[in-house]
């Protein structure tokens, strides 16, 4: 029989994989396939056959039946570069009473809990299902997760309720905002800038697109917020640019500039709404822009969708987890997450894992001795009451 790790053990291992997202993440896959295998727990991957470095990792333990508890994880992690770290961000440091890595919050020390209780179950005997699903691409637009549940659906018998391991300091997160993002491309045409109304400058013409973004933020600032709104920080929509990129020379009309328009809705909006609020300023600033040059454009392309965790009436992954952590205080995030694409699958679906998320993608990232044992204890109790 395989050795069983401790928790702080599995955590350490995956640590020392370095998926950062742009990378591959199959070693670590390919880790806890092994060791769940070790157990007697067989492992199912799906592959992303547009990516063949990455694949998402999923298994069943207990009664070959539906109603699973299912514990959710992603395996990418953030990059370090220009990061100032005290210690090497691949290995787990431990000082002052927390244990440092990158991930260790963010979110593989939940992996560890998730894939120890799996072993834990099996070796236990439960009475109730639990599994496990671990994705990738969270961290570049939550990409990896929705084709990983349709697959997993089509080879384990469907769960129930979702716990989305992310850093919520183990409360119960019932609320989440949606995100999409739209790649902005615009075209201009080149002339020299002295007689630049002959040309089409690209740079500038993003300006009114900001501009424009700048708007609907203060507008949705000055609003009075309303109903499930009015629980998030902050409780309305937001508009953001946070790169561009474009220009040949100072004295050149610019022929490119391209940045990302990154939304983030509050429950209970319709993206679509945003989206075409968006495209018809596109085609305004277009249309001007061709006014000028025929060839000028502007190219916009969807890179991710991800939707909003909505509050649930009497949901069972909350009641659980309410249950489990004694937590009865509402909780939402402004973060975008995992939970609201499992739940657009028909799974109930909650936040809880242990850490902050204010040490997330931090240099010198770390979750504190205390939370990763909380998330422990978190665990044994979920046991306990799938032995029942």
């Amino acid at each position: 029989m395989s050795q069983r790790l401790t928790p702080l053990e599995i955590m350490t291992k995956l640590i020392s994989f370095p998926t950062v997202s742009r990378d591959t993440n199959l070693p670590l896959i390919d880790w806890v396939e092994h060791y769940l295998g070790s157990h007697g727990i067989t492992a199912h991957r799906w592959p992303d056959p547009d990516q063949p470095h990455k694949a998402a990792l999923f298994a069943h333990v207990g009664p070959v039946e539906k109603g699973a508890i299912v514990l959710s994880g992603h395996t990418d992690v953030v990059p370090v570069d220009g990061q100032p770290w005290d210690s090497d961000p691949f290995t787990v440091t431990e000082r002052d009473g927390k244990y440092f890595g990158r991930g260790t919050c963010d979110m593989k020390g939940f992996d560890a809990l998730a894939i120890w209780a799996l072993v834990e179950a099996q070796h236990r005997g439960i009475k109730r299902p639990l599994q496990l699903a671990l994705s990738f691409d969270e961290e570049v637009g939550c990409t990896g997760a929705p084709p990983m549940i349709v697959a997993m659906q089509d080879v384990l018998p469907k769960g129930a309720a979702v716990i989305v391991g992310e850093p919520s300091m183990m409360q119960a997160v019932t609320g989440h905002k949606g995100g999409f993002g739209f790649d902005t491309h615009i075209v201009g045409y080149e002339v020299h800038s002295s007689i630049m109304h002959t040309g089409v400058n690209a740079v500038m013409s993003a300006a009114p697109l900001i501009e424009w973004a700048n708007q609907r933020n203060a507008r949705n600032m000055a609003a009075q917020p309303m109903g499930v709104a009015a629980m998030f920080d902050p409780p309305w929509t937001t508009c953001h640019v946070g790169m561009i990129e474009g220009g040949t020379a100072h004295n050149i009309t610019a022929k490119d500039c391209r940045f990302m328009m990154d939304f983030r809705t509050v429950p209970g909006e319709v993206p679509e709404i945003w989206r075409e609020a968006y495209l018809d300023q596109v085609r305004e600033v277009e249309a001007q822009m061709q006014a000028v040059h025929p060839d000028a454009r502007i190219d916009v392309t969807e890179k991710f969708a991800v939707p909003a965790l909505q509050p649930e009436n009497g949901g069972e992954a909350e009641m659980l987890v309410r249950t489990l952590t004694a937590d009865n205080a509402t909780h939402v995030v402004s973060y975008g997450a995992e939970a609201g694409q499992f739940q657009e699958a028909g799974y109930s679906a909650v936040i809880c894992g242990p850490g902050d998320i204010a040490q997330a993608h931090q240099p010198n990232e770390f979750i504190t001795v205390e939370q990763f044992n909380a998330g422990h204890d978190f665990m044994e109790r979920l046991l306990d009451r799938l032995v029942e």
